[in-house]
């Protein structure tokens, strides 16, 4: 399939060539029960057994310990913003965040709905260029969490470790660097993602939680959502993302074919190398404005000297194939979105054709 895009995009982004064509190749009849999986029910033998396969999947890449829930659920990660003060900041608690940019900063202000929220450390005076030092970060020990952003996708920055919070539960947003390296998920009592970057298509979201984060949730909350509801059901309370789950059960295969996350987190500093590296070699030509020891391996921000030859970049990198390398629209510029699924040769392309670009208009 020479003609495929290099596809830089946010997200929904890049999934790999060959997820695509088993999913096309069982598309209409899934392993040959005369049925495609989107028509089939999720009460099913045939669902429950890529459901529980999917959980087993992530658990053993992960390395999910005993005494973790996975659960498959709907909305996005910008619902689970909501759900997670609704279920665990209790009366004469606060909840603290560690605010980073634009998506911690979504979700401190769903926080700030249900109770008294703390910011334990900003970067925001840095334009969110840089993860504050984890020394910064002030812990209430009566925090009833720590939320962090683990790589802001619009920014650009990315934490490299993560901080010791002794008994105040830890939990991440982890939506755009999931399983791109390997991660002590003991450390963290909940770790969410949407599936729409690193682990499948839209419309399923990922969440992993410690099982003592389940114990004595308010009842005032709606059924859907109870995170015990949907641990107690399996994730089958209600009708699931059935292909999206799938599809996150192909992707997964796909990992653990790879080599598992060590191998591609190896992939992943080499493909991301060459484009930074096309950027600190430019001699100023190209700006990468997030600090050094920030940088996320999965969002490359950068930036040209205006923005009328950003956009002739951007024109001309779409006449070459490339895609989705304009940068959001809250703070312009150029980002180029480097997920597991994307080759390493699109980026090699990217950093050639980078290269390329500044040497034409130098």
């Amino acid at each position: 399939m020479g003609n495929r895009a290099y596809n830089f995009n946010a997200g929904p982004a890049a999934l790999p060539l060959e997820v695509l064509q088993k999913a096309q190749e069982e598309l209409v009849e899934y392993q040959g029960i005369g049925m495609s999986l989107m028509e089939i029910s999720h009460r099913s033998t045939h669902y429950e057994r890529v459901n529980d396969e999917t959980q087993q999947l992530l658990k053993e890449l992960f390395g999910i310990p005993d005494g973790y829930q996975v659960l498959f659920l709907q909305g996005g990660a910008s619902t689970q913003f909501a759900m997670i003060p609704m279920n665990f900041l209790r009366a004469g608690k606060s909840a603290s965040y560690v605010l980073t940019g634009a998506w911690a900063e979504k979700a401190v202000k769903e926080a700030q709905l249900f109770g008294e929220t703390i910011i334990a450390a900003s970067s925001e005076a840095d334009k969110f260029m840089k993860i504050p030092d984890l020394r910064d970060i002030k812990i209430d020990p009566h925090a009833a969490y720590l939320h962090l952003t683990s790589n802001e996708t619009i920014e650009g920055a990315q934490f490299q470790s993560f901080p010791d919070t002794g008994n105040v539960p830890l939990i991440a947003d982890m939506s755009s660097d999931i399983l791109s390296r390997p991660v002590d998920v003991s450390q963290f009592s909940m770790i969410y993602a949407g599936a729409q970057k690193n682990l499948g298509p839209s419309g399923v979201t990922v969440v992993i939680l410690k099982d003592d984060m389940l114990q004595d949730l308010p009842k005032n909350i709606p059924t859907m959502l109870r995170y015990d509801i949907h641990a107690k059901n399996n994730s089958l309370y209600n009708t699931p993302p059935a292909y999206s789950v799938y599809m996150v059960n192909l992707v997964l295969k796909w990992i653990k074919e790879q080599g598992g996350l060590t191998v591609l987190e190896q992939i992943n500093r080499k493909k991301t190398a060459l484009i930074y590296n096309a950027i600190d070699q430019s001699g100023g030509f190209y700006r990468g404005p997030v600090d050094q020891g920030s940088r996320s391996m999965m969002n490359i921000t950068f930036r040209l000297q205006d923005e009328e030859l950003e956009k002739k970049f951007v024109k001309e990198s779409e006449q070459n194939g490339f895609v989705g390398l304009k940068g959001h629209r809250s703070v312009g510029g150029l980002r180029a979105s480097t997920y597991n699924a994307v080759p390493y040769e699109s980026c090699k392309a990217l950093a050639d054709f980078m290269v390329d670009f500044q040497h034409r208009n130098s």
